[in-house]
């Protein structure tokens, strides 16, 4: 297994926002566990969140219906007193007609057939109007709030998605899509609300064929393209108009998460270069600042040629600007913490491209990482992943001999001697703190050498092992050992699940067995002993002394670390014409020899 995809960075998709006018969730709403990762609080507030839309939605709809029976009761009683007209007589019978219909409509085919076509009409009717009087707003108002009604009821549609064929053999998609462009942004709004509805993942895993013929009739009528039109005019002081801006990142979210195939095609349509815009522009932290940086980190964790385009557009800067302000200053909030560790997952995607790598090592993407590891902020674990996917491969070569002459060392090694607090952080384990830090330090050995015009370096890198005693050689040891009882440990759960699944479907294959093994601890402990014999056979001779020393105080051996290092020398890949891999394979194996 080729090393480079063992460290392949798949941020998980982040959960979605809740629009503005959302009810909020209190800490007490939520049953959080401290000890709970990121993604498992994440999905919790998810839920929480979910609930309590759905318990406003039935709030608004009951207090809709009371106004309205309100209103009859109101007008029936000045009758009573005063007399009516026919006009108010009307009127009231028309209040009381909406009320009943509204709790007595049947969604089936005929039902949606008849406000599909109802929709189509006051459409139509509305286009009309504004072609024949575009300067007399007075002559298309009432058609338009007629059409604005009708886009409301539209919404019961969405609670039958095994009827959406209907609203494409109906050509309702092009209506609706049409009106994303309409002179009124009430309309355009409301419409964006409709086509959020439509395409919520939930709702569209209902029925499969529904979801796939609204989806593709969406695509097929340039839904992404006109999004982007319409979030250009919005005015997201506005907050209807933000709230638009809200579910059209919705939408797009929808839409990628059922068809990730798109990302590609969404990215090219505009959406690319209006996140850049948006997380661009210095404005204090809103919702939707942080919807559009999941949008980003979702558009660019599976799709190579987003990630090229980004760096095309010189937006790695603007990437890193942003998250310059957090150098010296905390988040002020949850979401904030939410948004910051969306940036260092974009940037993370964004460094599996060479290409990127280079701008990231010019715009001195280094410098601010290191100074962040420095300031002790929230940001620290943030900048310890980017490291770690920065100078990873031989593509890292630059970007490890520049961190070595900013004194990253320095910064380093006291993060590799002492794991911080929980506290200290952010969410991040102890485990994947010590991940990234001994994939830095296995990354800097490998592409610090002389053959890179990095002999002073390295030189620099090996005498770290003797200070103070041998400080480090001792901690390294100490990481092999609670490494290996890891593994150990996980080895033996592995058996006992292999003997169950025996001569079943769910036999586990040698690689599902290899995968299972490298999340139990495998993947770090090999990068420790490939270190180990580093320094044993380049730094000084009193660093041997001293590993061999400690393995025999604790009953190790050297050939346990010789075959964790055949081990991981055996599965860089099974590429054999790769030059590169097969180099680097020979490489280990003779290290593994002079130990």
């Amino acid at each position: 297994m080729d090393v480079k995809e063992l460290m392949a960075f798949k941020p998980s998709q982040a959960p979605k926002r809740p629009a503005p006018q959302d009810p909020k969730q209190t800490i007490e709403d939520v049953d959080e566990d401290p000890n709970d990762s990121y993604e498992a609080r994440a999905k919790k507030r998810k839920i929480a969140r979910k609930k309590a839309q759905a318990i406003a939605n039935r709030a608004q709809e009951e207090e809709r219906l009371a106004m309205l029976e309100e209103e009859a009761r109101q007008a029936k009683l000045a009758q009573q007193q005063n007399g009516i007209s026919s006009e108010q007589r009307a009127k009231i019978n028309e209040l009381v007609e909406k009320g009943s219909e509204m709790n007595s409509i049947v969604l089936d085919e005929a039902g949606v057939k008849k406000i599909l076509l109802a929709f189509e009409k006051k459409t139509t009717k509305n286009q009309e109007l504004r072609i024949k009087f575009p300067d007399q707003p007075e002559k298309f108002m009432e058609s338009e709030m007629e059409l604005h009604d009708a886009l409301q009821e539209m919404h019961h549609v969405a609670t039958v998605p095994n009827h959406y064929p209907i609203l494409v053999e109906l050509n309702c998609v092009a209506s609706m899509l049409g009106l994303l462009s309409h002179e009124n942004t009430d309309i355009a709004v409301a419409a964006v609300d409709l086509l959020q509805e439509l395409t919520d993942v939930d709702t569209m895993t209902e029925s499969e064929r529904g979801a796939n013929a609204l989806i593709q009739s969406l695509l097929d009528n340039q839904v992404c393209s006109l999004l982007v039109s319409n979030l250009e005019r919005l005015d997201e002081s506005v907050k209807e108009e933000s709230d638009g801006v809200h579910n059209t990142l919705s939408i797009v979210e929808n839409i990628v998460e059922f068809k990730p195939e798109v990302c590609k095609d969404v990215a090219v349509a505009g959406f690319m270069n209006w996140l850049i815009k948006k997380l661009k522009v210095k404005v204090t932290f809103d919702d939707n600042k942080l919807y559009a940086s999941e949008i980003l980190s979702i558009l660019l964790q599976s799709e190579p040629e987003n990630r090229i385009m980004f760096g095309e557009l010189d937006a790695i800067d603007s990437l890193l600007q942003q998250l310059a302000h957090y150098k010296r200053h905390d988040p002020n909030q949850a979401e904030e913490i939410e948004l910051m560790e969306n940036l260092f997952d974009c940037l993370c995607s964004l460094l599996l491209e060479n290409e990127n790598r280079d701008k990231f090592l010019r715009g001195e993407g280094l410098q601010l990482m290191n100074l962040m590891l420095r300031e002790k902020k929230k940001s620290r674990s943030g900048a310890l992943k980017v490291l770690s996917h920065a100078l990873t491969g031989s593509e890292g070569s630059d970007n490890c001999i520049k961190f070595v002459d900013i004194l990253g060392l320095r910064t380093l090694f006291p993060l590799f001697m002492k794991t911080p607090k929980r506290s200290k952080r952010a969410g991040v384990s102890a485990e994947e703190h010590e991940e990234h830090t001994i994939s830095i330090m296995a990354s800097v050995f490998k592409n610090v050498t002389p053959g890179n015009n990095a002999g002073k370096q390295r030189e620099r890198i090996l005498a770290k092992f003797t200070e103070n005693d041998h400080e480090k050689v001792d901690r390294l040891m100490e990481i092999h050992d609670k490494y290996l009882t890891k593994v150990q440990e996980a080895d033996t759960e592995i058996e006992d699940e292999v003997k169950t699944l025996e001569g079943t479907e769910a036999e586990l294959s040698d690689e599902e067995i290899y995968l299972k093994r490298i999340d139990g601890g495998l993947f770090t402990l090999q990068l420790v002993d490939y270190i180990i014999l580093e320094i044993c056979s380049c730094g000084a001779s009193t660093v041997k002394q001293r590993v061999l020393q400690i393995l025999n105080l604790h009953g190790g051996s050297m050939k346990t670390v010789r075959n964790v290092v055949r081990e991981y020398a055996g599965n860089l890949g099974e590429k054999e014409e790769d030059p590169e891999k097969k180099s680097e394979q020979e490489y280990l194996l003779n290290l593994v020899d002079k130990f």
